[in-house]
């Protein structure tokens, strides 16, 4: 698919995030919270994240890539949680998947392994229209709880699934769960309404968890005009 181009590397090795990119990241939070911005979606971190590596955020993904550095890129997400640094398992919500429009399944609950593999099929189209563009796929995770400003950031190589490997069968809530053959293991819940496809990944031992160990003092919005030495004559009321 590739042909001859040589392969370019990303900015640092899978999973070792490093360092300086660990302190550009803290320091757009300390910049969010000093200007009164309370919390951060994925949105915001993916614009974080590839500020703190000198990439692009996409505005609108290629498949599953959002932020773009030399030919590599990433898919970012963030979660809420009140114990960051002790996160095991992590719930990755990864947008709409929908079997009905794309595979022609108008009962999802007929046939629960038919669901589950045009449902891992969707993600792994997305995946191959990631990677047509892109030499590196990665997952990149926030674990967030700006109250105790405690996080958790952890990167992985992004995945194909293979639907056989699970066995599905729907829950109580009448979602659709996917677990391991072998271990058993709840990998995946797909959610008939709103088709929300969710991914459980482990946290790896190669995690990064920091902490912003200052109280961040709340810069006034007159502070801040007046820094840009604001005047009223920039707002033109048209008549």
């Amino acid at each position: 698919m590739r042909g001859n181009r040589p392969r370019r590397t990303a900015p640092y090795p899978l999973g070792q995030i490093p360092k300086n990119v660990i302190t550009e990241i803290g320091k757009q939070i300390v910049h969010r919270l000093a200007i009164g911005l309370g919390d951060i979606t994925g949105d915001d971190f993916g614009t974080i994240f590839a500020k703190s590596i000198g990439g692009v955020h996409r505005p609108q993904p290629i498949g599953v890539a959002d932020v773009e550095w030399n030919g590599c890129a990433w898919s970012v997400k963030t979660i809420k949680d009140k114990r960051p640094h002790s996160k095991r398992r992590a719930r990755l919500i990864s947008g709409r998947n929908s079997p009905s429009y794309s595979s022609n399944i108008t009962d999802p609950h007929a046939d629960p392994s038919a669901t589950g593999v045009a449902v891992i099929s969707i993600w792994n189209a997305r995946m191959d229209e990631a990677l047509a563009e892109h030499e590196e796929l990665r997952v990149a995770v926030l674990v967030r709880n700006i109250e105790t400003r405690e996080f958790l950031l952890f990167e992985e190589e992004a995945q194909r699934f293979a639907p056989d490997d699970y066995e599905w069968s729907f829950n109580s809530q009448k979602n659709l769960e996917a677990h391991d053959k072998v271990s058993k293991i709840h990998k995946f819940t797909w959610q008939p309404h709103g088709s929300q496809f969710t991914i459980i990944r482990d946290v790896p031992g190669s995690a990064r968890r920091f902490h912003i160990n200052a109280n961040v003092p709340l810069v006034e919005p007159d502070e801040i005009l007046k820094h840009i030495h604001f005047n009223e004559n920039w707002i033109n009321l048209q008549t």
